[in-house]
């Protein structure tokens, strides 16, 4: 099982990483951004779309925050404007890492029970392995925006956990 502190430190490294993969997007303009480069969610916007809405998704189980509209087929468009998704990201990131300050021990316990749009049914998993998968979709999904940022010719910081600032 998973501990608040590996929470804690995950959504660190979720919003240090975050902050990097904007820093080095924002050197694009919407053009590449949105170019379809192949990837599962086609381009580097798409592909952030679908991680920031992932996010809210999962932090509306977790913490009750609001859903986000559409579903994973349409969370590549969750923000069309660079400024709005920007701004969206940096807030919910702060957010995780509110939450995970807070989370104890008894938070992770249990199961999480939930409505899945994309199984069409009810799903009742460990909590502690729906926190696990949401730190690890992050993780995923920003490799691939990394791949695509290097292709473009920007240049995302480095990526090693050991490496991360103690202020991020």
């Amino acid at each position: 099982m998973i501990s608040p502190r590996f929470c804690h430190a995950m959504a660190r490294y979720n919003r240090w990483q975050n902050n990097s993969l904007l820093a080095a997007a924002e050197g694009l303009d919407d053009h590449a951004r949105w170019l379809d480069r192949g990837a599962f969610f086609g381009s580097i916007q798409g592909t952030l779309n679908h991680l920031l809405w992932g996010d809210l998704i999962w932090m509306s189980r977790f913490d009750g925050w609001e859903k986000p509209p559409g579903g994973i087929s349409t969370s590549i468009r969750l923000h069309e404007g660079w400024p709005g998704y920007a701004d969206a990201r940096r807030g919910a990131d702060d957010r995780i890492v509110a939450w995970a300050q807070g989370l104890t021990e008894a938070d992770l316990g249990g199961d999480l029970v939930w409505f899945s749009g994309a199984l069409k049914r009810d799903v009742h998993k460990p909590k502690w392995l729906c926190v696990q998968h949401f730190f690890n979709h992050q993780t995923h999904h920003r490799g691939q925006v990394h791949a695509m940022l290097t292709a473009a010719g920007a240049t995302p910081s480095d990526t090693d956990l050991f490496i991360m600032p103690e202020g991020a």
